[in-house]
């Protein structure tokens, strides 16, 4: 997995430090520090004491992230998923000043893919939930 964004602190962008970032998207420390480690969703930059600083555009990409795990993706899944949403943004930025106004078809599929897998997902976990309300109900009954 890998994130080729730079590495410098971002000139021009606000940024925040790692615990403004946890509080805003409910993820420990511990996970932001991991999802670095492992390139799946870095930091845009580091102060020059070595801290991680992060921009909104982060924040975003740790929310979709956030969003997937309780889908349970995998780590490689989310990094797949985050490349389609960059190259799908960069297909959107260079469509504004292009004639070309579609991505190909391979990126959609990837996409269409990944709705697919969360409706699925997202349907096995509300089976679940009405499991858990009904063993609740026949518990209190009890």
């Amino acid at each position: 997995m890998s994130d080729s964004r730079r590495t410098g602190a971002p000139a021009t962008r606000p940024t925040m430090h790692i615990g403004a970032v946890a509080e805003r998207t409910g993820l420990s420390l511990r996970t932001l520090r991991h999802y670095d480690e492992v390139g799946l969703v870095r930091p845009s930059g580091r102060s020059d004491g070595g801290f991680r600083l992060y921009t909104e555009d982060d924040v975003e990409r740790l929310l979709l992230v956030r969003r997937m795990k309780p889908l349970g993706f995998s780590l490689e899944e989310m990094a797949d998923l985050l490349d389609v949403a960059d190259q799908l943004a960069a297909h959107d930025d260079a469509s504004a000043t292009s004639k070309d106004g579609s991505p190909d078809d391979a990126l959609r599929d990837r996409l269409a893919a990944y709705v697919r897998a969360a409706e699925e997902r997202r349907a096995d976990l509300a089976r679940k939930l009405e499991w858990a309300d009904e063993l609740i109900a026949l518990l209190r009954s009890r």
